[in-house]
């Protein structure tokens, strides 16, 4: 493995000092002649103009960035160490316009397109989770995708006030109708909260995305919900998409849409340690808000769930077998 792509260690440099990146990564941007040579890039998309009520998710991957300094380089349950496996680098983050929501989005795509294009599988911090809209229409322009989605919300909702098509609440509703997700390779976990009505169930149900309330994963168990949510994955190229609401407030406060009732922090990483065998192309970390959690627990949690989803990430190759 080239020793460049190895984080800083503590024992080296002390976690405080030094530019912070992700993880400690090598800092590789687009143009950099290095990219080639990169299999895992961990991105920043600093844009919350989707948000519709408590905004600061452009502020997430700053934080993000600064509280991955605590991560090590092995895991302390499973042994993997994901940077020995995997070339890792920090890409950067992709430029937003902030007051254009459009423009947004296509600078995003464009983004991820170079990054696929590369033959980088993005691991990305938000920002909202309309993120994840652009991210999909670069990574599912060839096929649509699976996806095994955490979240206190859907996220299927057809529009906000009256008919702005592009928030955080409707990025899948959106993907779905875009071909950009196989509804049937769809799996929503955790779903929980007061509701405005039954409309985002509706959609789901008619088009066949598996919704999974938080009531059933608590009766039925972590271990036995991601073996139903694997088998949805199938072995075909899958999408993970990770809203930090999806944990509790009294261990995430740090979030724009907190719904009370989540899994706590250990749960939160228990999760994605079920993620075992999925072929995942591309996973986002979403929704954290340093302004609504100013100790940065929230931001630290957040890194851990990134260094889980890496751990997973280099665990199965990136090529999907033919006719997957």
């Amino acid at each position: 493995m080239i020793s460049d792509y190895t984080p800083v260690s503590g024992f080296e440099l002390p976690r405080f000092a030094g530019i912070p990146t992700f993880m400690r990564l090598p800092y590789v941007p687009l143009e950099d002649p290095r990219l080639t040579e990169v299999e895992i890039g961990l991105i920043g998309i600093p844009w919350d103009s989707g948000t519709t009520n408590r905004a600061g998710p452009r502020h997430g991957p700053r934080q993000l960035r600064d509280l991955s300094t605590m991560i090590r380089a092995e895991h302390g349950a499973t042994g993997v160490r994901p940077f020995e496996a995997a070339r890792c680098a920090d890409l950067g983050d992709v430029g937003p316009n902030p007051a254009d929501i459009l423009d947004s989005m296509d600078r995003i795509t464009r983004f991820y397109a170079a990054v696929k294009d590369a033959g980088i599988r993005p691991l990305t911090a938000g920002g909202d989770h309309l993120c994840s809209l652009p991210v999909l229409r670069a990574l599912a322009a060839d096929r649509p995708l699976g996806m095994i989605h955490f979240d206190s919300h859907t996220d299927l909702f057809h529009s906000y006030f009256g008919g702005t098509m592009y928030t955080h609440g409707t990025p899948f509703r959106r993907a779905v109708e875009e071909d950009l997700l196989d509804p049937r390779r769809v799996v929503q976990i955790g779903i929980r909260g007061t509701a405005y009505d039954r409309e985002d169930r509706d959609f789901a149900r008619a088009v066949g995305i598996r919704v999974i309330a938080i009531e059933e994963l608590f009766a039925r168990g972590i271990a036995d919900v991601m073996a139903e949510a694997r088998e949805i994955a199938g072995t075909g190229d899958t999408y993970v998409s990770y809203d930090i609401d999806f944990v509790d407030p009294a261990f995430a406060p740090g979030t724009g849409t907190p719904e009370v009732g989540g899994p706590n922090s250990f749960q939160a990483l228990q999760v994605v340690r079920e993620l075992t065998g999925v072929r995942i192309v591309g996973a986002d970390l979403v929704e954290v808000s340093p302004p609504f959690d100013t100790s940065g627990g929230t931001a630290f949690l957040g890194a851990s769930i990134l260094f889980e989803i890496l751990c997973q990430m280099v665990q199965v190759p990136a090529a999907a077998p033919a006719g997957a």
